[in-house]
C-alpha cells in the first residue's frame, strides 16, 4: 500500500546536518510517509549516513547519483520516484515541526481547490539572522492566502521552497523543475500560478529554515539578483504580450530602467516612465517621456510595471493605482 506523502530530500555533502534533518522527519506525528533521499554524488560521510537510515527504517528510499548532477535533476528524480499523492520538500539542513506533514496533508485534503501548500517558517542560524532576512521573513509570513501570494508573485518568491507540499500530479503535469539559469523553485511557482494553480498556507510555524553562509542560494549564480530579474521578466513578458505588448514603467531611475531592459528581448515596448521626482518629470529617458503619476490618464490601456524596492512605497503606489481604477495582476504589477 502506498504512503500518503512522499518527502523529497536531496543532499550533497550534507554530513554536518543530515542526521538532524532526517530525525525531524522521523519525529512526525503522521507516520504514513516515505522519505526519498537523493544523494547527489556526495564525497563526504553522507552515503554512509543515508545507508544507516535506510537499513533502520523501511520508509527510507535512497537514490544515488554517480556524479554531482545538481539540485534540479535530483529533485526531479525524487518526483519521478514518489509513490504518494502528495510530495513534501525538505532540505538536508532544515528541521520540520512534528506536525508539519499532518497539518499540510489535512489542509490539502480539506481544500481540494488548492494544489500547493506552504506554512509559516522560522529562520535560524548559528551566526545570527541578518536584518534583511528578518524583513524578508516578516514579509513571507504575511502572505497567507492565494490572493496574497499571487499579488506579490513578482516581488519575491512568496513561499519558502523547503516548506512546500504539493499534489504529485500537479507538479508532474507542470513538468517538474526546469533549468533556465534562474531559481528553479521561483520558476516553478510562476509557471504554476500562470496555469491557474492555487496556493495556500497553514498559518502555523511548521518549518525551521537554516541560514548558512555556504547555502546554495548564496553561492550558486542561478540565485543571483540578475537571474531573479531574468525569471521575472520572462513570465511578466508573457502576461503583458497577451494583452498589449506596450507598458508604462513606474520608476525612471537607473534600477528600474535596468530591469525594463530585460523586457525588450521579448518585444515589450515602453510608452512612458512614471516618477514623482519633479526634477525629471517632463524630461525623457532613452527617448521615452517621464510623466507624473497624474499623467497616467493619458496612457490608459497600458499595463503599469512598478519596480519599487521599499514596501511602504509599494503600498502607496498600489493605493494610488487602485483608486485610479487599475486592477492588480491585470492592469499593474509590483516588482522589486
Amino acid at each position: 500500500m502506498n504512503p500518503i506523502v512522499s518527502v523529497a530530500l536531496p543532499v550533497y555533502n550534507g554530513e554536518r546536518f543530515l542526521f538532524e534533518a532526517v530525525s525531524s522527519v522521523f519525529a512526525q506525528s503522521l507516520s504514513d510517509f516515505e522519505l526519498i533521499i537523493v544523494d547527489d554524488g556526495s564525497t563526504d560521510r553522507t552515503p554512509a549516513i543515508v545507508s544507516r537510515f535506510a537499513q533502520s527504517d523501511a520508509r527510507v528510499r535512497v537514490i544515488r547519483n554517480d556524479t554531482n548532477k545538481g539540485i534540479i535533476p535530483s529533485l526531479n528524480s525524487g518526483i519521478e520516484t514518489a509513490r504518494a499523492p502528495f510530495i513534501a520538500r525538505m532540505d538536508a539542513d532544515d528541521r520540520m515541526h512534528p506536525e508539519r506533514l499532518a497539518e499540510q496533508v489535512a489542509f490539502l485534503e480539506k481544500n481540494t481547490d488548492i494544489d500547493v501548500v506552504s506554512c509559516l517558517v522560522e529562520k535560524f542560524s548559528e551566526t545570527g539572522i541578518r536584518e534583511g532576512y528578518s524583513a524578508y521573513m516578516q514579509w513571507l509570513n504575511s502572505l497567507c492566502t492565494h490572493e496574497d501570494m499571487r499579488r506579490e508573485m513578482f516581488v519575491e518568491s512568496p513561499i519558502a521552497h523547503p516548506s512546500v507540499m504539493t499534489r504529485t500530479d500537479t507538479i508532474r503535469c507542470a513538468g517538474g523543475y526546469q533549468d533556465h539559469g534562474w531559481p528553479e523553485d521561483y520558476d516553478l511557482w510562476l509557471r504554476l500560478l500562470r496555469s491557474g494553480v492555487r496556493f495556500g498556507k497553514v498559518r502555523k510555524v511548521l518549518h525551521y529554515w537554516r541560514d548558512r553562509q555556504d547555502r546554495l542560494s548564496r553561492v550558486d549564480d542561478r540565485y543571483s539578483l540578475i537571474n531573479f530579474h531574468r525569471c521575472k521578466a520572462h513570465y511578466l513578458a508573457g502576461l503583458i504580450k497577451k494583452n498589449s505588448g506596450k507598458v508604462v514603467i513606474w520608476g525612471a531611475k537607473r534600477k528600474s530602467r535596468q530591469f525594463s531592459s530585460l523586457l525588450k528581448p521579448y518585444g515589450i515596448e515602453f510608452a512612458a516612465y512614471v516618477d514623482v521626482d519633479r526634477k525629471i518629470i517632463g524630461t525623457h529617458r532613452d527617448g521615452i517621456p517621464v510623466i507624473a503619476p497624474e499623467g497616467l490618464r493619458d496612457y490608459s490601456g497600458y499595463p503599469v510595471i512598478c519596480y519599487v524596492s521599499a514596501d511602504g512605497a509599494r503600498r502607496k503606489i498600489r493605493d494610488f493605482l487602485v483608486q485610479a481604477g487599475y486592477t492588480e495582476s491585470v492592469d499593474f504589477f509590483m516588482l522589486t
